[in-house]
């Protein structure tokens, strides 16, 4: 499987945000990938109006999405806003593509380091995986990373591949944490993780008001055995990793961490 990162900054108008989707998608169906990941808020930068902006799964953003990855022949993992009930919305990511159409709703919400998105965001309540060339692709998003009990979850459900869409945010420490996290996450399920930031809106010298979370970059490729494949730095990027599933067997036959585990 041959994976496309798309490390983008976001802003707050859904349509330029789409040029972006489009553009890159294009680059990464002419590179060879069978599946492009964008961030967490690729729809919408956070710290605008999310009630402004959220659409429906067959609302025209995603249908767009839809028709963008249907037409390069290429799975798109996104995040966008979907409506969710008392005036919240739910922070989605669409899964769309050849043989896909799926969508995850984030569990954990972000409520620490003075940031409360549960006081606009509904949160989901199940993990979701798909299949793709062969292999289960699991997904989560952003503070998810924090909670090895969904990776895991999705490792259950057969997941060979565990996608996280972030828009991580700035502070000290926080980059070192968002590497660390992804690595555990990838020992604690031996599946590869594809964790996919929005990049550091200062690298383009874009200036984000306000103290939402919009991203420091440095997404990841991590192997099942927690071997760093890939690493981006702060600024916008396209990368392609080749993935073999065929690794996870050989990582679950060293490290049966997922059989040897007890519930309590």
């Amino acid at each position: 499987m041959r994976v496309a990162i798309a490390q983008m900054t976001s802003g707050s108008d859904p349509s330029e945000n789409l040029e972006q989707v489009e553009r890159l998608t294009r680059e990464a169906s002419a590179g060879g990938a069978d599946l492009v990941v964008f961030p967490e808020a690729t729809m919408c930068a956070f710290g605008n109006d999310l009630s402004a902006v959220v659409e429906p799964l067959d609302g025209p953003w995603a249908s767009r999405v839809r028709e963008i990855a249907v037409g390069s022949g290429i799975v798109i993992v996104a995040g966008m806003f979907t409506p969710g009930s008392e005036g919240r919305v739910r922070n989605t990511l669409l899964a769309v593509g050849p043989g896909v159409d799926t969508s995850y709703d984030k569990v954990h919400l972000f409520d620490a380091f003075g940031y409360r998105e549960s006081d606009s965001v509904e949160p989901g309540t199940q993990a979701v995986t798909f299949a793709l060339e062969g292999a289960t692709v699991g997904l989560a998003t952003c503070y998810d990373i924090r909670f090895p009990a969904l990776f895991a979850a999705n490792a259950g459900k057969g997941a060979q591949v565990n996608i996280v869409c972030a828009s991580w945010g700035a502070g000290e420490g926080k980059v070192e944490q968002w590497s660390l996290l992804a690595r555990a996450r990838a020992l604690d399920s031996t599946t590869f993780v594809v964790a996919c930031g929005q990049a550091d809106p200062a690298s383009s010298g874009m200036q984000l008001a306000g103290s939402a979370p919009t991203g420091v970059g440095h997404s990841a490729v991590v192997s099942p055995l927690g071997r760093v494949i890939a690493e981006l730095g702060p600024a916008p990027e396209l990368a392609f990793v080749d993935i073999d599933t065929a690794e996870i067997d050989d990582a679950r036959g060293k490290l049966p961490v997922l059989a040897n585990a007890r519930s309590f």
